[in-house]
């Protein structure tokens, strides 16, 4: 396992590499596309690799649930399991248990919550995620974290950094595997002097890489932006940098440009199925009437399937049904048009003429033409 930094923009923060993982070489800056329950939503796994991915998530939390990480195990790893040949990395469920807010109950050694599946009470630790992502066999493995809320207050958010740096201590005590890279995680909330701290703190522990956790949770952008860049500040140049849950056209583009590697985030398939599609001229709607005649491709520049063979008007038509097709189809294209976005956002790192193209791909993407009102 390596990451190799290839170039750096002079003007920017913006990098572009290559993660070189056992099962697969992922040029960076890169999307994963999110496939919680080992499956990305619509997609086989034959249709992402052709799209080119080639490094995928898959969730620790719902995974244990069902149909358990030993059951997993015990049917050769989720790269088996799930029919995918190349690279996989596992959230550590964190954030999960962050979003069971009213089922939960956070003390420092771990959380204690209800089941969504069936009510039981489960305990989740540090050493039984390692222990769960152990057992799935994941090729990048994330340390347990406490996750708070968007704009939480000080004491909360200082009380959570301390937490996940306790918890990433105990994760690489319990952490058996030398086949598997663990990333810590960056937290602090929108508190700048917090997430310096927390920064500081995942670094001294020497991880093959690091994530930047508890953004894109409700705070707004202004203040998401300055966090990211204080985080990214205090890393270090030669390891990977996630930014855990974003994935606009226009955040993934700021990310980039504040020195970010890896992005994922489960909106281009939610949005796709709730008929919400990425094009060179902004967001579409598929279900505004103004398309149910119309003839053309969703994006006449895309040379996806979706967009080769299949006009608006009968997207439309398939959305409005509610037919299967009609979410494969636009989950397919909004996948494609995200990893053409990150080629060409490595392409102009490297040939230089990044500040030009974060600039268009900026102006294009805020002020989107075709959008529900706050879905800019």
């Amino acid at each position: 396992m390596k990451f190799e930094l290839l170039s750096t923009d002079s003007s920017s923060r913006a990098r572009a590499g290559t993660l070189a993982l056992p099962r697969a070489a992922v040029e960076t800056p890169a999307f994963m596309p999110v496939g919680t329950r080992a499956t990305v939503k619509a997609m086989t796994t034959d249709e992402l690799e052709g799209l080119g991915y080639r490094l995928i998530l898959a969730n620790t939390f719902h995974l244990a649930l069902r149909p358990g990480d030993e059951v997993i195990r015990d049917l050769g790893g989720l790269h088996r399991f799930q029919a995918w040949p190349h690279a996989i990395l596992t959230d550590s469920g964190g954030f999960q248990v962050f979003s069971l807010a009213e089922l939960r109950r956070v003390t420092d050694h771990g959380v204690v919550f209800q089941s969504p599946l069936d009510g039981d009470r489960i305990e989740l630790t540090p050493e039984r995620a390692i222990e769960i992502q152990e057992n799935l066999g994941a090729d990048i493995i994330m340390a347990f974290d406490e996750c708070s809320p968007g704009g939480c207050g000080e004491r909360e958010a200082e009380q959570a950094v301390a937490r996940t740096t306790l918890w990433l201590h105990r994760c690489l005590e319990a952490k058996r595997r030398e086949d598997q890279w663990l990333f810590g995680i960056v937290q602090g909330g929108i508190h700048l002097p917090l997430r310096e701290r927390s920064a500081k703190e995942i670094v001294a522990c020497d991880c093959p890489g690091y994530a930047i956790g508890g953004l894109s949770v409700g705070e707004p952008k202004a203040q998401m932006w300055p966090a990211l860049e204080t985080v990214t500040t205090h890393l270090p140049e030669n390891r990977p940098r996630y930014l855990m849950g974003v994935g606009t056209p226009g955040d993934l583009v700021r990310g980039i440009d504040l020195g970010v590697d890896l992005f994922d985030c489960v909106l281009p398939t939610r949005n796709a199925r709730n008929g919400q599609v990425f094009t060179r001229q902004g967001i579409v709607q598929i279900r505004h009437a103004c398309h149910r005649t119309d003839p053309g491709p969703l994006d006449s520049s895309c040379s996806c399937e979706t967009c080769r063979l299949y006009s608006r008007a009968y997207l439309r038509h398939l959305h409005q049904s509610n037919e299967i097709l009609g979410h494969r189809l636009l989950t397919l294209h909004n996948l494609a048009f995200l990893r053409v976005l990150m080629a060409e956002a490595r392409h102009a790192i490297l040939d230089g003429s990044w500040t030009q193209w974060r600039d268009e791909k900026l102006t294009q993407w805020e002020t989107p033409v075709d959008s529900l009102p706050g879905e800019a």
